[in-house]
Order: structure tokens, then sequence, then C-alpha cells
């Protein structure tokens, strides 16, 4: 991996595709601002749309000519996750990056619109459906990647099948870790069931170590906050710095599928892009086939490759 790598690193990206989830702001505002000024033509994904609006603005002030649109998503809602996908599809050839950048962390217990606990049902349900929509359109594309954004709070997870949806007990930090170590194994499931089935799509993931973003006053309560309001002031880094590993792992040429990217720093709270190793839970393949087969029944999705062996059968 080339040291400390940056935005001016980027490749050109002309002719390219890109999705964007949650890129109304913070780490996917930077990226899909940084694709759009590379060449790709990019869709932004947003649930808000007057957000998503601003957004379209700022972008195209940023990089005036730039092929960016904005398209109404709501990782909460399968059948917007469908919606949105179907539109997508009717009016484009094809797709060569599908960044699945959104999420939220650490709110009150709350659910989606489909009855799933919102953490695990945002952060990997609706990511996991949206990539099963869209996979079709990336076959055969040079270089097309499912990028998934993880956190270093997946060493904190762990996947809890008698309790997925936290109706037992809710802890709002062990709920979020779960979700994000969810977010990579499903990143890794993807690639062994790519690589399987001989297909040209890549699946890779990415951590923005500790950024200072909206995430974290998003949903979480007053006294966290405060707290996170503090120490995004002494320790985190910028949104520009955090979406380092997401651009990398969506432009780097040939990277590898199944590749962990994130900051370089102690800790990887902080720095520039580079090779991460995922925890031992994220890399054992039983729990990450079962999480797969949960994920598809709890959706009702199937992806294009489906008749192909598990790798791990």
């Amino acid at each position: 991996m080339s040291s400390k790598w940056t935005v001016g690193q980027i490749p050109d990206q002309s002719g390219r595709w890109a999705i964007v989830t949650g890129a109304n702001s913070g780490l996917g505002l930077v990226s899909a601002r940084e694709l759009a000024r590379h060449g790709a033509s990019v869709v932004l994904a947003c649930r808000n749309m007057d957000k998503g609006a601003e957004a379209l603005q700022k972008i195209e002030a940023a990089a005036p000519g730039a092929s960016v649109e904005l398209a109404q998503l709501d990782l909460g809602s399968l059948s917007s996750v469908k919606a949105f996908a179907e539109g997508f599809l009717s009016a484009h050839e094809g797709l060569d990056v599908l960044l699945n950048n959104a999420g939220v962390m650490a709110p009150p217990r709350r659910e989606t619109a489909d009855g799933f606990e919102l953490q695990f049902g945002t952060n990997l349900l609706g990511h996991f459906a949206l990539t099963a929509h869209l996979l079709g359109a990336m076959e055969g594309r040079g270089e097309a990647r499912v990028v998934t954004l993880s956190s270093n709070a997946h060493k904190m997870g762990r996947i809890n099948f008698d309790d997925l949806q936290s109706e037992r007990g809710y802890h709002r930090w062990s709920a979020y870790g779960q979700s994000k170590l969810a977010d990579l194994m499903f990143s890794l499931e993807l690639d062994r069931r790519l690589r399987a089935a001989g297909s040209s799509v890549t699946s890779v993931a990415a951590h923005p170590g500790y950024a200072a973003t909206n995430l974290q006053s998003a949903a979480a309560p007053t006294p966290d906050r405060l707290l996170m309001h503090l120490t995004n002031l002494v320790i985190a880094q910028s949104a520009e710095m955090g979406a380092l590993p997401s651009l990398y792992a969506a432009t780097y040429p040939g990277l590898e599928g199944g590749s962990y990217v994130g900051p370089d720093g102690i800790g990887e709270f902080r720095g520039h892009p580079r090779l991460c190793s995922p925890s031992r839970a994220a890399r054992d393949q039983q729990v990450a086939s079962r999480l797969w087969d949960v994920a598809l029944g709890l959706t009702g999705v199937q992806f294009a490759f489906a008749d192909a062996p598990s790798p791990t059968a």
C-alpha cells in the first residue's frame, strides 16, 4: 500500500457510476464529493431529501460540471430499498461502486419500518438487501466493488443469534458493536461467495477510525453527545481524513477482494489508509455463513449467485 495515500492519488473515475448511501453529510458527503471530483457519476442515496439537496449543492460547488444525482433511500425500510434499486436500474446501464456508508450509532432502542432493531436493521440488513438488488448491475464491469463501512467498534461486537433484535435486553453500544461486526462479516462473506461463483465483482470493507461527524450526535442520548463532543475535540480526526479508507477501498487499482482498510495510526484511530486485520470474530466463516442465511430470511432478498455452493459448506 502506498505511504500516506491521499485523495490526490485517486485514479480518474470517468465513465464509472457510484452510489454512496448516507451521502448528505460526514464521511458520505466527503466520499461522494471526491468521487465526483475525480470524474465518477455519483448517486447520493439519502433518507432526508432536504439535507440531500444541500449536499448536492455543496458537491456541485466543489466540483463544477460533476455528474451528481439525488435519490431517496431509507435503509430502515425494505420497500424503500427495493424502490431505490428499481429506480436506479431502470435509469442506468450498470454500477461500478456501491459504497455502503450510511449508519446509525448507539441510539435508544427503536425499530425500523419492518420491525428490526434500528442499528441491526439499518447498518446491516438495509445494506444487505440493497447489495442483493444491485449486484447484478455490477457484474462484468472492470474493478466493480462493493465497499461496506465497518468500525473499530466491531472488535467489541458479538453476533447474538438468540437475540439479534435486542428484544430481551438492549444495550445501545453492544448493539452497535454487533451491527458493525455484522457489516464486516457480511463484506468478507460476500467476497467469499463472489469468488466461489467466479464473479468479476469484489467486496471490500473499510473503517474511518475516530472521525468527527454528525454520527456521534445524530441519535445518541445527551450525556453521550456531550462526551463525544469532547472526544471529537481532543481525539478525532476530520471527516476529510476519515473518508480516506473508504475512498481507497473504492478506487485503489487492483485492491484484492476481502481487504479491510483503516487508518494507519495507533489503535487505528487516526491516519492515512492501510490494510488492517479484522478481529478473530469477524473471520469466523461458520458464523458469517449462518448470519448470511439469517439475513436472507429476514430481508427476503436473493443474490445473483444464490445457487453457488457456500464456501463454508
